[in-house]
């Protein structure tokens, strides 16, 4: 009976303990605002939208097979002959109510499957591309500060420059034209290959990642060059500091020097450059979707637009927010746990 009780009291001391912790209060607190931002995000969605003459069944107009009465059945169907902030407030209340995000004009299909769908692919091209983007891209910038101004540093800030300088969709370009070159080696299109059911396990795994080269590669090059840059900028700063010299002075090593107490000072700008890291690749995703025929986010939400389904653009921004959200959420916790000297509270 006695360590029944110290059990559950020791559970409830943990459960306060949680509950009132620093780390807890600003996830409550992130998120609370997070849902604010993503109502007015959508709200202004919706509205900018609607600034856009037609809909999606005036395209349906040009086509002579569907009567006039069809056109306006499709329109109470689907909600469209209402002013924009009544679709608006009932979108909104199917959310709340069904967790219903309303059916896809071109699909004819509930948009969250649609997206439940799409989702997974965008984030695994972009997860993909975040690793081998820091993977490559923070041992380059640490070379590049260690040998400042020499030879190596020169030709790296001559790939970083070049790399920033392509616009993304000719990067893509030419990875097609390579891929066309080299073919069959590197598959174009798609996630998988025509006999993808027929793999094993570890088969399906292995063609799913050679799909993912050149889509990865195409989405990293920028950002890899950007984070080189910065990384060797922060590095270079760290570096000039009294206490590296004091560490120099004591006889050190200098690999300790850098990889122990200055890289450690020097990674924290690079961790808040997480959360905006991962939102710019999953918006720059649509790229690499469009022209390596990737089944993601980007490439349905485009589609989208270009059809005036607006209930599926609306739920794809809203998801791109969410992820935006989740992000820097992520980056803010990460950075915490790399230098427990900051306080959450200071990174709003």
């Amino acid at each position: 009976m006695t360590s029944s009780k110290i059990s559950v009291e020791t559970s409830r001391d943990w459960l306060i303990g949680l509950v009132t912790s620093e780390t807890f209060i600003y996830v409550v607190k992130r998120l609370l605002q997070a849902l604010l931002t993503i109502l007015l995000a959508s709200a202004l969605s919706f509205f900018i939208m609607k600034l856009a003459p037609g809909d999606y069944v005036d395209t349906l107009r040009q086509n002579p097979k569907i009567s006039p009465e069809r056109i306006d059945e499709l329109k109470r169907q689907f909600g469209l002959d209402q002013p924009w902030h009544i679709q608006y407030g009932l979108w909104l209340w199917r959310i709340i109510t069904r967790g219903d995000f309303g059916t896809s004009f071109i699909y004819q299909r509930s948009v969250a499957s649609l997206l439940w769908e799409r989702i997974p692919a965008t984030l695994l091209l972009a997860i993909a591309s975040l690793v081998v983007t820091w993977a490559i891209a923070i041992p380059l910038g640490i070379v590049a500060a260690v040998k400042q101004n020499r030879a190596t540093d020169r030709i790296l800030q001559v790939v970083s420059y070049a790399g920033q300088g392509f616009p993304s969709f000719i990067t893509a370009l030419l990875l097609l034209i390579f891929a066309q070159i080299t073919s069959p080696i590197f598959p174009v299109g798609g996630m998988t290959s025509i006999n993808h059911s027929e793999l094993t396990w570890f088969g399906k795994i292995i063609d799913i990642a050679w799909h993912m080269i050149l889509p990865t590669i195409a989405l990293s090059i920028t950002s890899f060059a950007g984070l080189q840059r910065i990384t060797r900028g922060e590095l270079l700063d760290v570096l000039r500091q009294d206490y590296i010299q004091t560490a120099r002075a004591k006889g050190l090593p200098e690999n300790r020097v850098i990889y122990v107490h200055a890289l450690r000072n020097a990674i924290n700008p690079l961790i808040t450059l997480l959360g905006f890291e991962l939102a710019s690749l999953l918006g720059g995703a649509f790229i690499a979707e469009f022209f390596f025929n990737w089944p993601g986010l980007g490439r349905l939400t485009y589609q989208a637009v270009l059809a005036k389904d607006e209930y599926l653009v609306l739920a794809s921004l809203v998801m791109s927010a969410v992820l935006l959200i989740i992000g820097n959420l992520v980056a803010d916790l990460m950075l915490k746990a790399a230098d427990p000297r900051i306080r959450l509270e200071n990174l709003n």
